[in-house]
């Protein structure tokens, strides 16, 4: 795997030992395929899935009466969480920084987007700044951590990847609507159409075992997404936090945050991107414009060894 952290290598290295001389026919072969594609995307979400756990678990089993407040324990698990994954090598203090950089830009949403009452937290606790818990930011780091990782895990590469300042244009526009749309005009749906614009061509290439396989990007999107909102939901009926319509009675969060959810991905996909440039698939250039074909893609073996939207 590209860049892998040596945990990851080993873990990589043993399945393939193993996988390598299995035998079978075309089923067994995507049913691998299959299995592979499920664990390499729990892997990338161990972050997320750990933090969502804790929450979990303070909502059904913290003490009510704990000296410690609910909000102060989950920001030390999380922070917790976070030395374990570098200690352990499960991430790289390359992405660290890109990690650091998403709780950063989602903590500066946060202290606005609870001062306009779009969502709130319990106000508890001395781990927080003005009604925002500290443990908040975690979230939008999970989503980076993941983000990070799954580029490694699946050695991501990309046809027709637009340019990154475009991108990062886009990126900006996006993250500033999401304050400026509460005092003007919201522009979500045109930047929606800016995104589909951008990265309507791009096509991205990813290797699940011994197979190559592709996807338009804006389908990847929107898939990050709509698992992104299951577990705000998760992490609203555990009240982390509540929007104004779950005060009375927790309630499904409206599937209109999937869009929320679309238009942050981009953001994400920009803040990685500055780590690790996007490449074209193997063997061609980034000014390669053909599509390939599907005995590059599908044939052969590979070439190379909880957070919520902004309303």
């Amino acid at each position: 795997m590209r860049n892998s952290t040596s945990v990851e290598q080993a873990i990589d290295d043993l399945a393939h030992r193993y996988l390598q001389h299995a035998r079978g026919g075309p089923l067994r072969v995507r049913l691998t395929e299959f299995v592979v594609f499920g664990l390499k995307q729990a892997w990338a979400c161990v972050f997320g899935a750990a933090l969502l756990a804790v929450i979990i678990a303070v909502r059904l089993w913290y003490p009510h009466d704990a000296s410690l407040a609910r909000n102060d324990f989950l920001t030390i698990a999380a922070v917790v969480i976070q030395i374990l994954m570098i200690s352990f090598k499960l991430e790289t203090l390359r992405e660290l920084r890109v990690i650091l950089l998403f709780h950063a830009v989602g903590t500066v949403m946060e202290l606005f987007k609870t001062d306009v009452g779009s969502w709130s937290y319990e106000a508890e606790g001395f781990l927080r700044i003005g009604g925002v818990p500290l443990f908040s930011g975690f979230m939008y780091a999970a989503v980076g951590s993941y983000m990070v990782r799954v580029f490694r895990l699946f050695d991501l590469h990309f046809d027709r990847y637009p340019w990154r300042w475009i991108t990062a244009i886009v990126a900006a526009g996006i993250y500033v609507n999401f304050f400026s749309h509460h005092y003007i005009l919201d522009a979500r749906w045109v930047l929606l159409a800016a995104v589909v614009l951008v990265y309507g061509r791009c096509v991205m290439h990813f290797r699940v075992f011994r197979k190559r396989f592709r996807m338009p990007i804006l389908v990847s999107f929107l898939l990050v997404a709509l698992f992104i909102w299951f577990a705000e939901n998760i992490g609203t009926w555990s009240h982390a936090w509540l929007y104004p319509n779950q005060l009375k009675g927790w309630q499904a969060v409206s599937i209109d945050k999937l869009l929320a959810w679309f238009l942050l991905m981009i953001i994400s996909v920009v803040l990685v991107a500055w780590v690790y440039k996007p490449e074209p698939p193997l063997g061609r250039s980034p000014d390669d414009t053909q599509t390939p074909d599907a005995t590059q893609i599908r044939g052969g073996h590979a070439d190379i060894s909880v957070a919520r939207p902004p309303e």
